[in-house]
């Protein structure tokens, strides 16, 4: 398995997704975005999931955590929710159907469900599995050790720990009755800093 393997969709709403990424995001936040969506592809693959829709998926990979942002931060709903929403409005620029719209807001905010039934949503299913691995660590082995490292490699985590960890810390702070408060919760914090991404990259 390489990030060869896995070609960045060619359609308007991919690219505006990583314009914004790239202009709103630091770069720590903006690798956490592109690892998450080669860490939801390739458990797609390993898994041997069918009917992913791949534009869909990278459009709310590169768009997750763009709620956390300084342009993008909702004083009244949770982050996901706020980024879900911009993805929503980019997404409708790039003519997708409403139905369509109303799909890349339900992954965006399922990725912080605690678990997504993938019968339910396949592309929530792999974005909260991909998130789950780069923000806490979990299930490392999912996918091989080669693949992990090189995409580590090409897209580092530099201050991602301390990033991410200062943005949610301050949302939940803000937004109590939201997920955010839950992470920060059940040990975020800690979590970040003992991924065993961080040894590997």
């Amino acid at each position: 398995m390489r990030i060869a393997d896995f070609p960045v969709p060619d359609s308007a709403a991919a690219r505006g997704a990583l314009e914004l990424a790239l202009q709103c995001q630091t770069a720590s936040l903006s690798a956490h975005a592109v690892r998450s969506w080669l860490w939801a592809e390739g458990i797609a693959a390993v898994e041997g999931r069918a009917g992913v829709d791949h534009e869909l998926l990278y459009v709310a990979a590169l768009l997750h955590d763009i709620g956390t942002t300084t342009e993008y931060d909702n004083h009244t709903v949770s982050y996901e929710h706020a980024g879900g929403h911009v993805a929503v409005a980019l997404t409708a620029g790039a003519g997708w159907t409403a139905e369509r719209r109303a799909r890349v807001l339900d992954v965006i905010v399922r990725h912080n469900w605690t678990s997504v039934d993938p019968q339910l949503d396949l592309e929530g299913y792999l974005l909260e599995r991909a998130t789950g691995l780069d923000i806490t660590g979990s299930r490392p082995d999912a996918l091989p050790e080669g693949f992990l490292r090189e995409v580590l490699a090409a897209h580092p985590r530099g201050t991602l720990a301390a990033e991410f960890g200062a943005c949610v810390t301050d949302q939940a702070a803000r937004k109590p009755t939201t997920s955010a408060r839950r992470l920060v919760d059940g040990g975020l914090l800690q979590k970040l800093e003992t991924n065993p991404l961080e040894q590997l990259g």
